[in-house]
Order: structure tokens, then sequence, then C-alpha cells
């Protein structure tokens, strides 16, 4: 247990200063959101009229960014280094590995969220209860988890250079398409029906249900289509780590 206590904080070590040594990372995965967020629900004419619904949607693409870059990119290129095969050789290895990096992506989705809180709360004038600020943000952190999945399903099986751009392919069409960036009820039909299909719509929903946002949603079907898809994720993704492991 200790072996793997040291191992998993070297490992949270590494991460956290490899990331800080990269500000073409740390800037647009902070940034982006928060000034998207600004955009929408401060600075265009009659935008602070939704500027809490906004703060769900948008506080779901704050937390897109770590885990879909952190993993996706950074997985691909260790593993086109061959760092990713010497770290897998010991099982506690393995699991510091992939523990340290889910780490860092939490780490960093909870600064993006504490920015776009506070942006939210003192820009656009989003008054709450503690306990709503509470369930918002254990909502938006756990819907880390579904693009971690993603990240490294990106990461086991496509090289350094492809990763880069199936990530930034994704990244934009799960929040253009979810209805991150506009409110889903403003696209047509068809795309309201492709949206269901795509996590980041379902992830949306939930954090709009928690804030008490109007409208009819399902949250049971929500929640369940968020299960499924995750376990569908998980099953593609330990499949690619154990190809990986065996290679």
């Amino acid at each position: 247990m200790n072996r793997i206590l040291h191992s998993f904080v070297l490992e949270t070590g590494a991460e956290l200063l490899k990331a800080f040594r990269a500000p073409e990372f740390i800037f647009p995965t902070l940034g982006m959101p928060v000034a998207f967020y600004a955009l929408f629900a401060i600075m265009l004419p009659g935008s602070n009229e939704n500027a809490a619904g906004l703060l769900a949607t948008y506080g779901v693409f704050a937390v897109m960014g770590p885990a879909i870059f952190g993993f996706g990119i950074s997985v691909a290129n260790e593993r086109d280094k061959g760092w990713l095969d010497l770290k897998l050789a010991a099982p506690s290895q393995g699991f510091s590995y992939i523990g340290a990096k889910v780490f860092s992506t939490l780490l960093f989705s909870s600064i993006s969220l504490i920015i776009i809180y506070l942006v939210a709360g003192f820009g656009a004038g989003v008054a709450l209860p503690q306990s709503t600020w509470a369930m918002m943000l254990c909502v938006h952190l756990l819907a880390t988890f579904p693009f971690i999945l993603i990240g490294l399903s990106i990461g086991f099986t496509c090289s350094g250079n492809a990763a880069m751009a199936i990530s930034n392919i994704i990244f934009l069409a799960l929040a253009a398409l979810g209805g991150l960036w506009i409110p889903m009820m403003l696209f047509p039909q068809s795309m309201q029906t492709f949206a269901q299909f795509l996590p980041t719509f379902h992830l949306s929903e939930i954090a709009l249900f928690v804030l008490g946002a109007t409208g009819e949603r399902n949250i049971v079907y929500n929640l369940m289509c968020v299960g499924m898809m995750s376990i569908g994720l998980l099953i593609f993704t330990a499949i690619a780590w154990s190809k990986q492991r065996s290679h």
C-alpha cells in the first residue's frame, strides 16, 4: 500500500508540474469556458436574464477540456514515446498513472468551475442558495468522468498527431451539438433528437434540473442515458487498456 501511495504521489506531482509548464494547455482549458460564459451571460444585450441557466451548461463545458485534452492528447503522446509501456510495466504504476491524471483533471476542472462561479455570482448577478451551489459543483465534477473515459479512449487508440485533431473535433462537436453554448430549444427538431445520443446534452439537463430551471425534464431518463453511455465508454476503455498492457 505504501509503495502504491508513494508512486501515486510522485506521478501526481509530475502531472501537475507538466501541466503548469504547458501554458498552451492551461490558458485554453481555463480561459475559454469563462470567456464564452462572460460573452453570452454578461456582455450581450439581455444576456443576464439567462445567466443562471448558462451557468449550468457552461459548467459542463468547463470540465470537458481538462478531461478530453488532458487524457486524449497526453496519453497518446506518451504512447508514441514509449513512456506508457514503461509506466504500465508494474500494476502499482498503472494505477498511479491513471489516478494521477484523474486527480490533475479534477483539480483543473475545479479551478475552471470556481472561476466561472465567481464570474456568475459577481459579474452576472447569479444568486443561488448555498445548497444549490454545492449540488451544482458536485454535478459538474461528476460530469468530468464520462469525458475522462472519452479522453482515455482517444489516448489508447490514436497516435499523438491524430489524437490532437480527434480531441478537438470531439470537444467542439459535443459542446455545440449537445446544447452547451446555445439553448437546445433553439435548435431544429432533428438536432434536438440527435442530441439525445450525446452525454453533454444529458449532463447539462441534469445540471439544469439541480439549478431548478423551468421546463419539463425527465431526470431519471437523463441519468440512465449518462450511466449507459459511461458503461459503454468504460468497456471500450478497458479493452483498449488491456490491449495496451499486453502489447
